[in-house]
C-alpha cells in the first residue's frame, strides 16, 4: 500500500481490482483542512479516463508494471498488432486500450508496452514526434511579435495549428501528449 501524496504522473496502482495509470497529479489545501490529491487517471483494462479525488492519508494498492520494447506492426478495426524484436512474439492489443495514441503509431517503429501480471495494458510514445506537414496554406511572413497560428494537416491525418512560416513538406515537432505543435524538425 502506498500513500495518495506518493502518486505522481506515470506512476501505476490499483484501486477495486481495477488498474490505473496516472496522467496527472494536483495537490490542494485549503485553510486548515485536509489536504486533497486531485488525479486523472487512465484505467489500463478499459482505457476510459477518469479523475479522482482522496483526502492525504488515504492509501491505494501499488502495482509493478513492466515495459516492454516492442516493434509497431499494423491496426485493423479492432486490434493493433506488435512483435517483440527479440523472440518475434506477436501481441494483439485492443483498440479501447491504445485509445487517442493510434494516430501517432507509424508501422516499424518501436514503442513501449507496459504489462501488467503478463497481460498487456497500454503503449507508451515517445513524447515528441516528427511528421510532415501534408497541407497547408502556402506561408507567409507575418506578426512576428504576436504568435500567429495557421491549420495544418499531418502525414498521419492529424490536424494541428502552426506558425505562419511552415510550408507544406517541411517537417515539425509534435507533443504526442497534447497534440500540439512544438518546433520546426532540424
Amino acid at each position: 500500500m502506498i500513500n495518495v501524496n506518493q502518486l505522481r504522473n506515470g506512476k501505476a496502482f490499483t484501486e477495486d481490482n481495477q488498474p490505473f495509470l496516472v496522467l496527472k497529479y494536483e495537490f490542494t489545501k485549503m485553510g486548515r483542512g485536509t489536504g486533497n490529491v486531485k488525479v486523472k487517471v487512465r484505467n489500463l483494462e478499459s482505457g476510459a479516463v477518469v479523475t479522482k479525488t482522496y483526502t492525504t492519508g488515504n492509501k491505494v494498492q501499488d502495482i509493478q508494471l513492466n515495459k516492454k520494447t516492442m516493434q509497431f506492426l499494423y491496426s485493423d478495426d479492432e486490434n493493433s498488432l506488435f512483435m517483440d524484436p527479440v523472440t518475434f512474439e506477436q501481441i494483439e492489443i485492443n483498440e479501447k486500450l491504445i485509445g487517442d495514441q493510434k494516430i501517432y503509431l507509424i508501422e516499424g517503429m518501436d514503442v513501449s508496452l507496459l504489462f501488467w501480471e503478463e497481460k498487456p495494458l497500454s503503449v507508451e510514445l515517445p513524447s515528441k514526434m516528427v511528421f510532415e506537414i501534408s497541407e497547408t496554406d502556402p506561408g507567409e511572413k507575418g506578426n512576428s511579435a504576436a504568435k500567429v497560428l495557421k491549420p495544418a494537416s499531418l502525414s498521419n491525418g492529424l490536424n494541428v495549428n502552426v506558425p505562419l512560416f511552415i510550408n507544406k513538406g517541411d517537417k515539425v515537432v509534435v507533443d504526442t501528449r497534447s497534440g500540439d505543435y512544438v518546433e520546426r524538425a532540424k
